[in-house]
Parts: structure tokens; C-alpha cells; sequence
């Protein structure tokens, strides 16, 4: 057995590395992922290098096969790591690209120490959950801090689920390690009754308390509420959780997340934090912060309609947004920077399958249409209808990954005249795959699973000269290498386009604006903007690379497009 504490002692001294650990009480979905991004805007602005680690509870080895409606938005890094949406909130706030080191599952943990053993690693012991576990927890909170003067550690779940129970340990074993470089944060519920209308702190206080019979002492409590928590309730929990009052921070409900840096600065939260560190601290300015903030706030003047046509929206009675959150991200960024209103109407593909008429009637009084990700059959006509409505009224179309291939069926069908044109993920016998699997090739894919090969991550691609995309990018100076032309974006996808129809979409008006280097893949196809105001497709996901302080450049392009048709109309 590894002499943990030694190990964590010596790498100390090799890699001071501090950690803030951010657990969760009382129910699930306070916005751990926030208020630990949001504390670490503050910590970089203080100069020091932070980074991230999300520990899951579930026995998935990522979220990539998870339903999006039943876990939100998977969150797509650079090298591939398809993670909970926690991360996206890292790099959005926090300005630094994310990937397989800054995320962890129990499913990763547990198969790792099971293959270990298998292979004789741990000498022939007996390998017992506690400590084998939690030492492979802590071998991975170590590798995603190592070079970062601090790494946040976010833990899934609430305190007092047995599945999580693993990732304390974890806690417990660095806190008793090493004192002085390892703290938690521990983000609780204070509701507020209508019967009564004031906050309550008992849940609060219950849930440091089986913090504590974990042998945990919490260093903050960060309370989200509808509205900050006052001295008298800040009194009661510092006096029953053994901590100071000013060590109980407010977050309370706001209009916009990006606001909560600013909350917590006004509480002196950042310096409160490295103080325990044993860190210096100073005064530090957030005006790129502050000004992106006031601009959410504004009076806007300008209003747009965007149709996302979607599939993933219905849970039970209620209609989520997380399975799409990146891409209102990305949205919302563009439009706080032009200072307008992006009105987002989802569009139940299925239901325009079957002419719904309050679909076909939020399909007319769109102002720019987007079909983003999806997989499988379900809705797929209904979301082919809707990119011919696109492209026939000219209205701006914006197709992400499956609308890129979607959009290449419609316009294969009803302007090349391809009638049966289809994907074979869909119709495998279609007389013309215009989208169609292909052999495996390590250069490209990551194998999945038995079935299923797909390309993951950031690739290269090559735009052709005088194309829209090519303008965007240029526009924006986002080329990767502007003298080859060279732009890099993420992929997530199984299935591709048919080089056998190239000739025979192209012949018709059909512009393939990007492809892969070796001129393989299809990356990019749009319309002239001679014959179409903007019709712009990608098999990549620019959504996840969209950040509020430097929006994507084609979401950009996209509304402005949008902006001056409707002036036009």
C-alpha cells in the first residue's frame, strides 16, 4: 500500500499547489460549478495561475452517453472529453481550456483500481474501497493541480449520498496531509417559505452537520437563496456550524450567473479564501468584468427571434434548456455585445413533423432559424422541413453538426433532386447516403464503444478563399494560421459527409467552404450570399468555444445576419 501522506508531503514540496475543495448540502443544482468558477475569477485576478477538477458520482466513464435530458448539456473539451456542463462553466469564466485531467467520475476511479489489481500493482493485497479509492482520487485532484498555484475541486452530488462518500474521504486524508494548503467550501440551500417569508437556516445547519460526522469542518459556507442572507441568520449558522460569521457568504439569486464574481468580490470572498491559503492578497480591479455585466443589464433596443429546432426539451411536465446550454451561451454572448434581445423559441422538431400549428406558426415569425446537435431518427423531418423553410425564404440558417448534414439531405432532395437523400444513420438502405459512415481510422476517430467509432475533439480545417466562412474568419482574425487558411474547431459526431456527392451538390450552387487538410472530411458547406442572406452550416460545435468576454465568430456573424435581414423586411 502507497504511503499516501508521505506521497502528498513530497509532492508538496515539489508542486505547492493549494486546493479548494467546493462541496454541496442540502439539494442538488445550488450551482457548486458557479460559485466555484465565479471565486476562481477572482483568484486569477489576483495573479495567480487556477485550475479546475469536476469528481462525479456516476459510474460513467464520461457523460457522452448520458441523455442529454436526463444530465444537460454535454460539454465538449479540445481533446475529446465529452464532461458535465460544471466544465464548460470553467472555461467560459475562467478563461482556460479544460480536458480529460479536469474531470473524474467514480466510474473512471473504480475501473482504474479494478484493473490495477488485476495486474498485481497494489503487490497482492487485500484492496479495500477505503484507502485504495480515495488515494486514486487524490492521484487525480494532484495531476489536474500540478503547475497551478491553485486548483478548485468541485464535488458532484450533496453531502450525505453514499455514492460521494469516497470523494470526503479524499478530502479528509489531503486536509489532514497538508493543514495549510487545502480548504472547502461548502454551498448550502436557504429557503424561503411564502408562508413564512423569511430565510431559514436549519437546512443549512443539518447539512454541516453531516458534513461534520464525516469528520469535515467546512472553512466557508456559501448560501444560495432568493436573496442575500442577513446578520441574524449569518449569527445562528456561525454559532451552530463552528465558524465565523464573516466566513458565511451570500450568493443570491441574480438575473445573470456573470454577475456573482462581483457579489462575491463585494464580500471580500477572493482575499477571504487565500487568507486561509496562507496567500498574499491585494486590491484588484474587474472592470472587463464589470463592463460585461452592465452590458447584460442594459436597455436594449433591438429584438431578434431565434427558432433552435430541438428534441431534447421535454422532461415529464416541464420543458428544460440545459441540453442545450452551451449553445444559449453562446447566444447570449453575442447578443450582450451587440446590445440586443435574442428571443430563443424552441421548436419541437417532432411536432413539425406532424404540422403542429403553433410550430409552423413560431417557424414563420422566426427571425433567423438553427438546428443544432441531435442523433438518431426522431424528428429529423421535422427538422429538414424547417432548414427548407430556411433556405427557400431566406431566412439566416445557422446548421451545427447534425444541421450541417441535415441541411446537405434538403438541399440533395429538393435542389439536386436526389429524392431519397438521406443519412444511413436514419435510413441505411437510402438510395443516397449523402451522409454515411466510414472505415475506422485511428488518425480520425476514438472508438466509443462495440459499435460505435466517432470524431472527438479539436481538428484542423482548411476554408476556401471568398466563402463566408472564409470572410467570418478572416473578419474576426480566429484562423488558427490566416497564410494557410487554417482554422481549428471542435468536433462530436459519428457519421459524415459522402464525397461521392460533392460534384453533384456543388453542380447546383451547393458551396463546400471547408474540409480537413488532407481534403477528406467536409467540414463546412453554405449557399452564395448572392442567392441566400446566410446560410451557413458547420459539422463542428463553435458553441463550445464561445466565451462572454470573446464571443464565437460565426454565432457573431450569425445575429447580425439576422439583424440586417429584418431590417430589410
Amino acid at each position: 500500500m502507497v504511503n499516501i501522506r508521505g506521497f502528498l508531503q513530497q509532492a508538496a514540496k515539489k508542486h505547492p499547489t493549494k486546493y479548494v475543495f467546493v462541496s454541496g448540502g442540502v439539494l442538488s443544482g445550488l450551482g457548486k460549478g458557479i460559485t466555484a468558477a465565479s471565486l476562481g475569477v477572482l483568484l486569477k485576478a489576483q495573479g495567480y495561475s487556477v485550475t479546475n477538477i469536476k469528481c462525479e458520482n456516476y459510474l460513467n466513464i464520461d457523460s457522452g452517453n448520458i441523455n442529454p435530458t436526463e444530465h444537460g448539456d454535454v460539454f465538449l473539451c479540445d481533446d475529446g472529453l465529452e464532461a458535465d456542463l460544471d466544465l464548460g462553466s470553467y472555461e467560459r469564466f475562467l478563461g482556460e481550456e479544460v480536458g480529460y485531467k479536469n474531470f473524474v467520475t467514480m466510474g473512471q476511479v473504480y475501473s482504474t483500481v479494478i484493473e490495477k489489481a488485476k495486474n498485481l500493482e497494489y503487490e497482492g493485497i487485500t484492496v479495500d474501497a477505503i484507502p485504495f479509492v480515495p488515494e486514486e482520487v487524490i492521484r487525480r485532484i494532484q495531476a489536474a493541480g500540478k503547475g497551478y498555484d491553485i486548483c478548485l475541486v468541485e464535488l458532484g452530488g450533496t453531502v450525505g449520498e453514499y455514492q460521494n462518500i469516497i470523494y470526503y474521504e479524499a478530502y479528509r486524508i489531503m486536509k489532514m496531509t497538508l493543514p495549510e494548503d487545502v480548504i472547502i467550501i461548502h454551498v448550502t440551500y436557504f429557503p424561503n417559505p411564502s408562508h413564512i417569508n423569511e430565510l431559514k437556516s436549519k437546512p443549512t445547519q443539518l447539512s454541516v452537520k453531516t458534513l461534520n460526522s464525516m469528520s469535515i469542518q467546512p472553512d466557508f459556507i456559501v448560501g444560495r437563496g432568493t436573496s442575500y442572507i442577513d446578520d441574524k441568520r449569518k449569527e445562528k449558522v456561525a454559532y451552530f456550524s463552528n465558524i465565523e460569521k464573516e466566513e458565511i457568504i451570500s450568493n443570491p439569486d441574480c438575473k445573470s450567473i456573470y454577475e456573482i464574481p462581483l457579489i462575491f468580490q463585494q464580500q471580500d470572498f477572493g482575499n477571504k479564501v487565500l487568507k486561509k491559503l496562507n496567500l498574499a492578497h491585494k486590491q484588484i480591479q474587474l472592470k472587463d468584468w464589470q463592463a460585461m455585466v452592465k452590458k447584460i443589464y442594459s436597455k436594449k433596443d433591438k429584438k431578434i427571434t431565434i427558432a433552435i429546432i430541438a428534441k431534447y426539451i421535454k422532461s415529464g411536465n416541464y420543458q428544460l434548456k440545459d441540453s442545450y446550454a452551451s449553445l444559449l451561451e453562446a447566444i447570449d454572448h453575442v447578443a450582450w455585445q451587440e446590445q440586443l434581445v435574442a428571443e430563443i423559441v424552441f421548436i419541437n422538431a417532432e411536432k413539425l413533423e406532424k404540422k403542429d400549428k403553433k410550430s409552423l406558426a413560431d417557424l414563420k415569425n422566426a427571425d433567423g432559424i438553427l438546428v443544432p446537435i441531435g442523433w438518431g431518427k426522431r424528428g429529423v423531418e421535422g427538422k429538414i422541413q424547417a432548414i427548407q423553410y430556411a433556405r427557400e425564404e431566406k431566412v439566416p440558417y445557422l446548421g451545427l453538426c447534425y444541421g450541417m448534414q441535415l441541411a446537405s439531405i434538403e438541399f440533395a432532395r429538393n435542389v439536386a433532386n436526389l429524392k431519397d437523400a438521406h443519412t444511413v444513420e436514419v435510413e441505411p438502405k437510402t438510395k443516397h447516403p449523402i451522409i454515411h459512415a466510414i472505415p475506422f481510422d485511428e488518425k480520425y476517430q476514438t472508438i466509443k464503444s462495440s459499435e460505435a467509432s466517432m470524431r472527438l475533439g479539436t481538428y484542423d480545417c482548411v476554408l476556401k478563399n471568398g466563402t463566408l466562412a472564409h470572410q467570418i474568419y478572416k473578419k474576426h482574425h480566429a484562423f488558427k494560421n490566416e497564410k494557410a487558411n487554417l482554422i481549428a474547431e471542435r468536433h462530436r459526431h459519428r457519421f459524415e459527409f459522402n464525397n461521392d456527392y460533392r460534384q453533384a451538390l456543388e453542380d447546383k450552387g451547393f458551396v463546400i467552404s471547408g474540409t480537413s487538410p488532407d481534403n477528406f472530411f467536409v467540414e463546412m458547406i453554405e449557399l452564395p450570399t448572392t442567392v441566400h442572406p446566410f446560410f451557413f452550416a458547420t459539422q463542428a460545435h463553435p458553441e463550445y468555444k464561445s466565451r462572454p468576454l470573446t464571443p464565437h465568430p460565426i454565432f457573431i456573424e450569425f445575429l447580425k445576419a439576422i439583424v440586417e435581414n429584418s431590417k430589410q423586411k
